[in-house]
């Protein structure tokens, strides 16, 4: 089983939205039973609280069900448990590292390094600003899901 980990600052917009692309496209692909998804916040803002309403909605109407994500906050378990922890900008991608064993930092990255049509290398934060920003991220994320879809085919057999 390859498990992975996506990682937002509060775990509320982006990094559920991940999961639940994800975790969509597994299923679409017919190996959700060989990959595990979940996500997580480098803080703990939103622990125990569904995603944004704005994130529901727009993902929603993608038919991708946020509804059962529950914040919460990464964990130093999560670096022993998780094949990959992927970040959704530089700055959580920082405290990750400040929180990962040494040993265990490689498993660290930016999600849109698995992008093949976007140049941004951070996942913009769609908190403040309109419906517009979610549909983005949305975007953005369902490409770099592709890639990273293909990595994991490429290093693990499915």
């Amino acid at each position: 089983m390859v498990r992975v980990l996506f990682v937002c600052l509060g775990n509320i917009c982006r990094s559920p939205t991940a999961e639940g692309v994800f975790r969509k496209l597994l299923t679409d692909e017919g190996v959700a039973n060989k990959v595990e998804t979940d996500s997580a916040g480098t803080h703990a803002y939103h622990v125990g609280e569904p995603p944004d309403h704005r994130t529901i909605q727009a993902a929603a109407y993608r038919n991708i069900d946020l509804s059962q994500i529950r914040g919460r906050q990464a964990t130093l378990e999560d670096f022993k448990n998780f094949d990959y922890i992927l970040a959704m900008d530089e700055q959580n991608k920082h405290h990750l590292l400040e929180l990962a064993p040494q040993t265990l930092s490689q498993k660290v990255r930016l999600f849109m390094e698995f992008s093949s049509n976007y140049s941004e290398i951070e996942v913009p934060d769609p908190y403040w600003g309109g419906a517009s920003g979610f549909d983005r991220v949305l975007d953005m994320i369902e490409d770099a899901a592709l890639g990273l879809l293909d990595e994991i085919r490429t290093r693990y057999p499915l």
